[in-house]
């Protein structure tokens, strides 16, 4: 009989109309190896049986088939993909080339969970009511960068019903400012952007003097706030990757060779 791994969910009150979660690395206690319990990104060099497993896993702990949770392969761009109704009707390997290199994905099949994966990096849920949509980016500090958060709204703002005011998102379990220090070539990339450095990044001390630290969530929250979702509809839930790297993945403390948080959400 095929092992299933149960998940263990950190779940986000977003709508009753749908659930949102982010996956901990434990399933059944404290975890040792850098896949741990539970993962399902299927691109970090992890095992295919426990890959397979942790899939198991969810879509049962979701009430869905294992054809009906979606992940795409991430590049750290901003495409955008949506799974429509013809998407799902298509063979399983046209499917998985839909989803490569595709950063944003989102749907309005009920049904059918969505969702990016992360190891420090901004995974942000997006519910919008006004057209009955879901939406799951992938936000590293390239995505951010690049805006790929404005790039779903892009596609969102197709529907000719989609109002702002609608929305919901929540800023998943991902690197803190008080981690996440870099490069002075970070730092103009980010202006570059637009972004006031000010507001965003501060001076920490390090071994070698001081060096910035970028606030992603921050970040993410105005690109969110410039899209016309309002603050109290903005949750983040504060939780540093790094700093609990015990309980959720952290490229920068495992090594990019281990597994990853899955963010998800669908419509019930």
């Amino acid at each position: 009989m095929s092992k299933t791994i149960v998940p263990a969910l950190l779940e986000y009150q977003m709508s009753p109309a749908v659930r949102a979660f982010s996956t901990q690395r434990t399933a059944n206690g404290p975890a040792d190896g850098p896949y741990a319990d539970f993962n399902i990104t299927h691109y970090c060099g992890d095992e295919a049986d426990h890959v397979a497993a942790s899939r198991r896993g969810l879509c049962q702990a979701l009430g869905i088939a294992d054809n009906r949770l979606f992940l795409p392969h991430q590049t750290h761009g901003t495409a955008v993909v949506e799974v429509s109704a013809e998407l799902l009707e298509l063979p399983a390997a046209e499917q998985q080339q839909r989803l490569y290199a595709k950063d944003c994905i989102l749907t309005r099949e009920r049904g059918v969970c969505i969702g990016v994966s992360t190891a420090d990096c901004v995974p942000v849920l997006v519910y919008d009511a006004s057209t009955q949509c879901v939406c799951a980016i992938h936000a590293g500090w390239r995505g951010v960068v690049g805006n790929a958060v404005g790039a779903a709204f892009r596609q969102l703002r197709q529907h000719a019903d989609f109002d702002a005011s609608q929305v919901r998102a929540v800023i998943g379990p991902s690197i803190s400012q008080a981690a996440f220090e870099v490069g002075d070539e970070v730092v103009d990339a980010f202006a570059q952007a637009g972004f006031s450095i000010a507001q965003i990044a501060r001076r920490m001390p390090a071994a070698d003097g001081k060096r910035y630290h970028i606030d992603l969530w921050a970040a993410v929250s105005q690109q969110l706030l410039r899209e016309g979702v309002s603050l109290d509809a903005i949750q983040v839930s504060g939780i540093c990757t790094y700093a609990e790297a015990d309980t959720f993945f952290s490229a920068r403390r495992l090594g990019i060779r281990s597994g990853r948080i899955f963010s998800g959400i669908l419509l019930v």
